[in-house]
């Protein structure tokens, strides 16, 4: 299940990462940047990649935030231990498991 929610945050933030990395250098060319005035020491490649992380790493904060708010109370509250190995704040209903 963790993998699957994993697959759910990185896939979709991967590919949301390649568009925005299309639309953000299809309009700035990568040797114009600045950094406190003065130009980027990486080439464009390396500018590239940074900025494909960045934008991964954003998007996969929000697919994660996104992810987190969608689990159910249900699934936050659930005992997983067996019914007879659970302490007393644990519920003891069959239904639980």
């Amino acid at each position: 299940m963790l993998a699957q929610r994993l697959m759910w945050i990185a896939w979709p933030a991967f590919l949301l990462a390649g568009v925005i990395e299309m639309l953000v250098f299809g309009f700035v060319d990568p040797k114009d940047l600045r950094w406190f005035g003065r130009p980027l020491p990486m080439s464009r490649e390396g500018v590239y990649t940074l900025a494909f992380f960045a934008f991964w790493l954003m998007t996969m904060l929000s697919s994660a935030v996104t992810t987190l708010l969608s689990v159910s109370p249900f699934e936050v509250n659930r005992c997983h231990l067996p019914i007879y190995g659970r302490p007393e704040a644990c519920s003891k209903k069959a239904g639980n498991n």
